[in-house]
């Protein structure tokens, strides 16, 4: 039962649902009988504690988990007697030291240790040697390593850092004066958190990635760390492994994990977006599934300053799950139609109430219906729903009117449909360097971006032409800091034949179609004009061709070389096994940040691969997540290293 209701839910959210619950209820299995009374319990996290349970257990979850309060590790707290104080956090030096305060200052009678990650023997020793000076050695009943260092955004989308996330950034692994031991301990930390996921999800994978990158790095370490667990028959932590008896999340085939460099692709991160959460991030700057939006009503007063507000972007949002992948228009659509619907059911119980003779909103009125009408009852059970909706739908109305905004601000649609061009090699209608030129143009921000996806698409352009090009994102004030990294980039990838042919960019263009007339015939608040109505062509991003030659087993030049690690042989190669069956699941991770476009972009195409006989899966993760603005910012900071070489 539960297995079968894994593969509807999805995988990661579910799992991470269960292991969080499961910490929750104190590491022990709960009484069906008690299960509506919940042991009343205190959180207490670290940031990264926080960053991997808010986007997958809300505030009204926890309480209905039976947490009354949950508080920061390193905030000022109270002594609460009598009620046990669950701690989740990561064992550094900094959050044991602060656990060992509380056990000398007696702040709890009953303590949980939950560590993100597993603590070492000595940090364990040293724990409980504070426990036994602060006598309170009885008071601690669980200490846990829950292997949960990653963040869960979606049911197939994870990240492993949030705050502090440009220690893993693009920046930190490809910059010039990075010593040794610090990439080695950066590389740690993603094995680590991979490590994590897949001892959450059960399973052991086989590893492919290209070589002479980071991803091998990655790669050659997690082979090694996978290898000695699984060799270690005191430590196994796969006991559950999909090829033996008890199964795994993936089916009875093992997933593969393909490891990628964000080297690999520098367009895809800078493209301007077409899809609604992309266009969330990128504007909005969606985090852990939470975006904050100027609420226009508060500004109403002359001068009052825009107050922003917190909405919530999760699974439990019907609306968000259906229509975070669909082009912007679709979804003003979609909002209008959804509104009208809602307007229906309103009308429809003010109606009933009508011919009963009801006109109050009291409860009082309510109370008057008699029982055996079941048509009214009906009606009124369903407010609460009716009520969530009309939230629901206020809420969107209100991001996709930010985003509207954006868009005719700056000219997105254009930009879209002009990289979506550059990108299949359609010939642009206006020369670049006019609209370079434009100063309604859209920012300086949105004119780099779009002369870097130029020159990373463009096939040996003159010098003379990039030189005018350059001059006029000059003259409309852009910062040209990043190009030095950019061309560098560049020169290396074009040494490398293979890299840069599977990396070709095959844009699948856009369309346009009739301008809005839904919108226009409901009257609708979103006021369209100038805006297009672009239809996106499917095509498949480099990430997406690479996974699929890779879940394909098919005989390429550009794949065939990728390593191939089995965690599970004693004495493995790296080479591509003969005869090869495909894969049925896939984790895609990249080294050096993701993106949604990509996320979306996987997928569209997974969908596209599924049969009535066939289930595949694909997991998408990324070291840190980064919109354009951000990904703008490293490179920039590559560039100004190779523009100011650092002094030994």
């Amino acid at each position: 039962m539960f297995q079968n209701m894994l593969y509807i839910n999805g995988i990661l959210l579910t799992f991470k649902y269960y292991a969080i619950k499961q910490m929750l209820n104190l590491n022990s299995q709960q009484p069906k009988a008690l299960a509506a009374e919940p042991v009343w319990k205190i959180l207490i996290y670290d940031r990264v504690g926080q960053d991997i349970i808010s986007p997958i257990i809300s505030i009204k979850e926890l309480r209905e988990l039976g947490v009354t309060l949950h508080v920061q590790l390193h905030s000022d707290r109270d002594s609460i007697p009598d009620v046990p104080a669950v701690y989740f956090c990561l064992p550094t030096d900094e959050n044991l030291d602060r656990i060992q305060q509380d056990f000398s200052n007696g702040l709890y009678d009953i303590y949980h240790l939950n560590f993100l990650a597993p603590i070492t023997r000595s940090k364990i020793e040293n724990l409980a040697a504070a426990a036994l000076h602060a006598g309170c050695v009885a008071n601690i009943h669980r200490v846990y390593d829950q292997y949960v260092n990653f963040i869960s955004l979606e049911d197939d989308f994870f990240i492993l850092k949030h705050q502090q996330s440009d220690q893993l950034s693009y920046y930190a692994i490809n910059r010039a004066n990075t010593r040794d031991e610090e990439m080695e301990a950066l590389m740690d930390s993603i094995v680590d958190s991979l490590f994590a996921l897949f001892v959450t999800l059960g399973n052991v994978p086989i590893i492919r990635c290209p070589r002479n990158s980071a991803a091998e790095m990655v790669a050659r370490k997690l082979e090694k760390k996978l290898r000695e667990n699984l060799w270690d028959a005191r430590a196994n932590l796969f006991h559950m492994d999909a090829t033996q008896a008890g199964g795994g999340v993936f089916s009875f085939q093992r997933p593969v994990l393909l490891l990628l460099d964000r080297n690999m692709d520098l367009a895809t991160p800078l493209h301007h977006t077409w899809s609604y959460q992309a266009l969330v991030h990128d504007v909005l700057d969606l985090g852990l599934n939470l975006v904050y939006v100027e609420d226009e009503a508060t500004a109403a007063s002359a001068g009052a300053r825009k107050k922003p507000k917190a909405c919530d972007l999760d699974r439990n949002d019907r609306f968000w799950v259906t229509h975070k992948g669909s082009p912007f228009p679709t979804v003003a659509e979609a909002i209008q139609e959804e509104l009208e619907s809602y307007r229906n059911s309103e009308e429809e119980i003010k109606r009933l109430k009508t011919s009963m003779g009801i006109e109050g909103e009291s409860e009082i009125a309510f109370s008057l219906v008699n029982d055996t009408t079941a048509l009214l009852t009906s009606a009124v059970n369903s407010l609460p729903q009716l009520m969530e909706k009309k939230r629901l739908i206020d809420m969107h109305t209100k991001i996709a009117t930010a985003i509207l905004n954006y868009i005719k601000a700056r000219r997105l649609d254009s930009y879209f449909e002009i990289e979506e061009k550059i990108m299949s090699k359609q010939t642009l209608d206006k020369p670049l360097l006019e609209l370079l030129r434009d100063a309604e143009f859209g920012q300086p921000e949105d004119k780099l971006r779009l002369y870097i996806i130029y020159y990373i698409c463009g096939q040996q352009l003159p010098e003379s032409e990039l030189e005018r090009l350059r001059e006029a994102l000059q003259a409309a004030g852009c910062d040209l800091t990043a190009l030095a990294y950019v061309q560098r980039w560049k020169s290396i990838m074009n040494r490398s034949p293979s890299i840069s042919q599977v990396t070709q960019y095959e844009g699948g263009g856009t369309r346009t179609v009739s301008m809005f007339t839904k919108l226009v015939s409901q009257g609708s608040s979103f006021v369209m004009e100038g805006v297009k109505n672009l239809v996106v062509k499917r095509h498949n991003l480099p990430v997406t061709k690479i996974t699929e030659q890779v879940m394909e087993c098919r005989s390429n030049a550009e794949t065939d070389d990728y390593l191939y690690l089995d965690p599970k042989l004693l004495k493995g190669g790296d080479v591509l096994p003969k005869n090869r069956a495909p894969f049925q699941d896939a984790v895609v991770f990249m080294v050096g940040g993701g993106n949604y476009i990509e996320y979306q972009n996987l997928v569209d195409f997974i969908k596209q691969k599924q049969t009535s006989n066939v289930h595949r899966r694909i997991i998408y993760g990324a070291s840190t997540l980064t919109n354009a603005r951000q990904f703008l910012k490293e490179l920039s900071a590559l560039g100004n290293e190779i523009q100011t070489p650092a002094t030994s």
